[in-house]
C-alpha cells in the first residue's frame, strides 16, 4: 500500500544551508495513495514548513480543501520535497503514472 508521509516543522535554520528545525512539530499518520484524492490532517498553527515523502508516483495539491488530480504537481516514487505552508492548509494526494 503506497503512502504519503507528512512531517510538519515550525521553522527554518540558516546555518550555511537552510534546513528544517528539528524535532518536527507533528509527524502525521501517512496518507494512503489511491485512485481517489485523499487529504492529510490540517497543518498545526505553528507549522511553516512540511516535508513530503512519497513511496509511489503520485500527484499532490495544497489548500484548505485541496483535491489532487493527474494534472496537479507530480512527485516521483521515493521522492522527498519541502514546502512552505500556512496554518489550516492540508495536502491532498492521488496516484499518478
Amino acid at each position: 500500500m503506497a503512502k504519503l508521509y507528512v512531517t510538519e516543522y515550525g521553522g527554518i535554520a540558516a546555518a550555511g544551508l537552510p534546513v528544517a528545525v528539528a524535532p518536527p512539530i507533528v509527524e502525521q499518520t501517512p496518507v494512503v495513495i489511491g485512485a481517489g484524492s485523499l487529504q492529510s490532517a490540517a497543518f498545526d498553527a505553528a507549522t511553516v514548513l512540511v516535508r513530503i515523502h512519497t513511496d509511489a508516483i503520485c500527484s499532490i495539491a495544497f489548500g484548505t480543501n485541496p483535491t489532487a488530480s493527474a494534472n496537479t504537481a507530480r512527485m516521483a516514487a521515493n521522492a522527498t520535497e519541502y514546502f512552505a505552508v500556512r496554518f489550516g492548509q492540508k495536502v491532498a494526494v492521488i496516484t499518478n503514472s
